[in-house]
């Protein structure tokens, strides 16, 4: 949608986030990360790679303190602006990764990183792809942050993100598990395989370890799934 001055804006759990252009619309992963996202009062909270500000606004309208970092400067003045809009205080910054919470604990850290595997030399720089590109395997980011989360992890933290169904349940919960996480699945859902996902399916099956798109031909569709790794 648009609002009066022209602006592409989206509107969503009581909210309404303006979209600058350079920065992709929230996908059906994005909104199936935001349903399964519960938080408490006073929680602390970190999102990484804020993206929008989507998960963050709504998490600050439910009483948490969030802060959310993003490495694209654009996006961290697009989150600023979404929590303005939307009456909300977030603590937004920007940098890579941990960098921008060095020494700092939270009771979630969360985020819904790009994940799509990018075979060598196919890269593509335009704002879609950009926000899907995880590397040659698709964890690139994800191995990052599951690696620096015991080290900002309150006692009896979690850390939530989600994970196409190809790049495996078993591979998700083993990487949880080597950082002495107790891993588990929070949710489920169903989607339509993603476009870009056409582009790269033979490199992606060539990484589906655990068989998920054996016998099929042409995917219509993919699991995604919301994982929890909880510090004990």
């Amino acid at each position: 949608m648009s609002d009066t001055d022209g602006r592409l804006t989206f509107a969503y759990g009581g909210c309404v986030f303006e979209i600058p252009e350079g920065l992709a619309a929230p996908k059906k992963g994005s909104l199936f990360f935001c349903r399964n996202l519960a938080v408490t009062p006073h929680e602390r909270v970190l999102e990484i790679g804020g993206g929008l500000g989507l998960a963050a606004v709504l998490m600050a309208r439910a009483g948490a303190r969030v802060v959310a970092t993003d490495i694209v400067h654009e996006a961290v003045q697009t989150i600023r602006a979404n929590a303005r809009r939307n009456g909300v205080a977030v603590d937004v910054r920007e940098g890579d990764g941990y960098a921008p919470v060095r020494g700092e604990r939270f009771d979630l850290i969360c985020t819904n990183p790009p994940q799509m595997p990018t075979p060598p030399g196919r890269e593509r720089a335009d704002a879609t792809a950009l926000a899907d590109n995880g590397g040659v395997d698709g964890w690139a980011l994800l191995d990052r942050i599951i690696a620096g989360a015991p080290a900002h992890l309150a006692p009896g933290g979690r850390l939530l993100f989600t994970i196409f169904g190809f790049l495996g349940r078993k591979a998700a919960f083993a990487r949880l598990e080597a950082v002495g996480l107790t891993p588990s699945i929070v949710a489920t859902e169903t989607q339509s395989f993603p476009r870009i996902g056409y582009e790269r399916l033979e490199h992606i099956r060539s990484l589906d370890t655990e068989g998920t798109l054996a016998g099929v031909v042409v995917p219509g569709t993919v699991e995604r799934l919301l994982i929890e790794g909880r510090a004990r």
